[in-house]
């Protein structure tokens, strides 16, 4: 079937892998943000799950090669475990389908170089699906660094943790690309490198086992920033009480966001002349005024930022790309980065 046939039609998806994420997408994600975007079909090696598709009134497959075959598919989504997305994503590109990949896109940088090779021999379009970009807490962050009202900042601690273990079945194994910095890490890095326009001058990691799993079941890092800005990325599962989501830094104040209801305070210096010295307090068995809190006069709150995107939404732009010829806001050199560092990671870890 030809491009023009397609022109400025309606795209066609099939997704690849209808288990939790991949029904999320087609029940949920989709249809909530491009109704120019339909969810035909599905494809899983697992009965109940095409079963589950048939109920939700999709065309299923007996095969990926009929959904390959199937001429009225022009996008094909793979929500399968991370060790198949490569062979899948090629095979698709291929067949001359655009390609939109769940994360992490693939196991290893080597093997999305192979996908973005094919993607430009075939002139398709390949995107991953790093939806936590439109996050609000972490846009009231990206609003907080861009529009300074704490003035610049110079530390970011991004924070997810919870105390269920790692889930699912094959997320406990190495083989199919499990473990916390493959699963949530991607998504933490990837905002915190899309946020900071600055190449990294350094990094320390260290992840945590202490689940038994042959993955990792958690990690802590530290990164600095050429531009000055240090961070720190920890993600844990058997964290029974949490610290807030975000911690961030600035020049003039402090902000805190506690979970993703993004309800939190931000604080800053007033500036205000003749202010009131701090009083020493009671600490412990001591007293400090270096630990006093600043006199009434010296800081404020204000409120924190909306948190608003200011650019569309995930598929919404997909379909841009697709029919109009505009940039991808998640771009694939971006996706790189990420998945480069992950590498850098697990290198210096021995893993």
């Amino acid at each position: 079937m030809t491009e023009g046939v397609f022109h400025m039609t309606k795209i066609n998806v099939v997704i690849v892998g209808y288990g939790g994420m991949g029904s999320y997408h087609g029940n949920t994600i989709i249809p909530a943000q491009n109704d120019k975007l339909t969810v035909t079909g599905a494809y899983d090696v697992l009965p109940e799950r095409i079963e589950a598709a048939k109920e939700a009134g999709l065309e299923t497959y007996e095969s990926f090669e009929a959904v390959l075959a199937d001429e009225k598919v022009e996008v094909v989504l793979i929500a399968t475990p991370n060790d198949s997305h490569k062979d899948l994503a090629i095979a698709a590109l291929r067949a001359g389908k655009h390609v939109v990949c769940e994360k992490p896109v693939t196991m290893k940088v080597q093997e999305l170089d192979e996908i973005l090779a094919v993607a430009k021999e075939t002139g398709k379009t390949f995107m991953v699906h790093q939806n936590r970009r439109w996050d609000p807490d972490f846009l009231m962050v990206r609003e907080m660094y861009q529009a300074k009202p704490i003035g610049d900042i110079f530390q970011i601690e991004s924070r997810v943790q919870g105390a269920n273990g790692i889930p699912g079945d094959w997320r406990h194994l190495k083989e199919h690309g499990g473990g916390m910095l493959l699963d949530w890490g991607v998504h933490l890095l990837d905002q915190l490198l899309w946020l900071v326009d600055s190449p990294i001058q350094s990094f320390n990691v260290d992840f945590s086992y202490v689940l038994g799993d042959p993955v990792d079941d958690g990690f802590f890092t530290y990164i600095t920033f050429e531009n000055g800005v240090r961070a720190i990325v920890e993600v844990g599962t058997s964290n029974y009480t949490k610290l807030p989501r975000w911690y961030v830094k600035g020049m003039e104040g402090t902000a805190k966001i506690d979970d993703w209801d993004c309800q939190g305070e931000m604080i800053r210096a007033t500036n205000a002349e003749n202010v009131s010295a701090p009083k020493a307090i009671q600490a412990g068995v001591g007293l400090t005024k270096t630990m006093a809190p600043p006199s009434e006069e010296a800081m404020e709150s204000i409120p924190l930022p909306e948190g608003h995107a200011d650019f569309v939404p995930f598929y919404e732009n997909l379909y841009e790309v697709i029919r109009e010829g505009k940039e991808p806001i998640v771009k694939n050199a971006e996706v790189r980065q990420v998945l480069a560092l992950i590498d850098e990671m697990f290198a210096v870890a021995g893993r």
